[in-house]
């Protein structure tokens, strides 16, 4: 085997969303705002499409705190909820993440395999925290971090740079267009998810 590392993205590839509209939509009544399900679905879009272009300015503690104050801030707006307090708004509490199916066991089957792992996703650097209430104690790469994201290569040459590894012998698993114009870019091998299948295919 010519693989030294696997990096592996985060949202949609090691991770998925449980659906946040529920919670959100408690959160709202809890304060006297009754919205339906599908008014609290475009008003979360609304707030992902704002995060997308920004989650790489989440880069210490003082500006991911201002980070998700704004996005709550623009879910309430879209919500025509803007009259509510975003400070006060549980709106990062409203969202739960989990594990892919096999997830947990495809990070483990590579991890036997003697390779160095590592998470490399366009997040805020909150992500270890999700991580680890996942019970996933991985080295974790944000394009916060890096200061630009994917496709930018910055976040995966930050990566090989950790891990200490080189490009050439290192696999990226992802689930768009930007992990594998990034990871091409930056010299690493792409494989697309889901995970569980790309890491058959990098153990065999």
């Amino acid at each position: 085997m010519d693989v030294e590392a696997v990096t592996i993205d985060a949202f949609g590839t090691l991770v998925t969303l449980r659906d946040p509209v529920p919670a959100l939509r408690a959160a709202l009544a809890a304060r006297g705002v009754s919205r339906d399900a599908r008014a609290v679905r475009r008003a979360f879009a609304a707030e992902v499409d704002y995060y997308v272009l920004r989650a790489h300015e989440g880069r210490d503690a003082a500006t991911l705190a201002a980070l998700r104050h704004d996005c709550a801030s623009v879910f309430l707006a879209a919500a025509a909820a803007g009259e509510l307090d975003a400070a006060a708004f549980p709106f990062v509490e409203s969202l739960q993440f989990e594990l892919v199916p096999n997830g947990r066991a495809a990070c483990d089957d590579l991890s036997r395999a003697g390779l160095r792992l590592a998470v490399v996703s366009n997040w805020d650097i909150g992500l270890s925290e999700y991580l680890r209430a996942l019970g996933l104690d991985l080295p974790v790469i944000t394009s916060a971090e890096a200061g630009a994201a994917k496709p930018d290569p910055a976040v995966f040459e930050l990566a090989l740079h950790r891990l200490g590894t080189a490009a050439r012998r290192t696999v990226h698993v992802g689930d768009s267009a930007a992990d594998e114009e990034g990871a091409r870019a930056a010299g690493l091998r792409f494989e697309p998810a889901p995970l569980a299948a790309a890491v058959r295919r990098i153990l065999a």
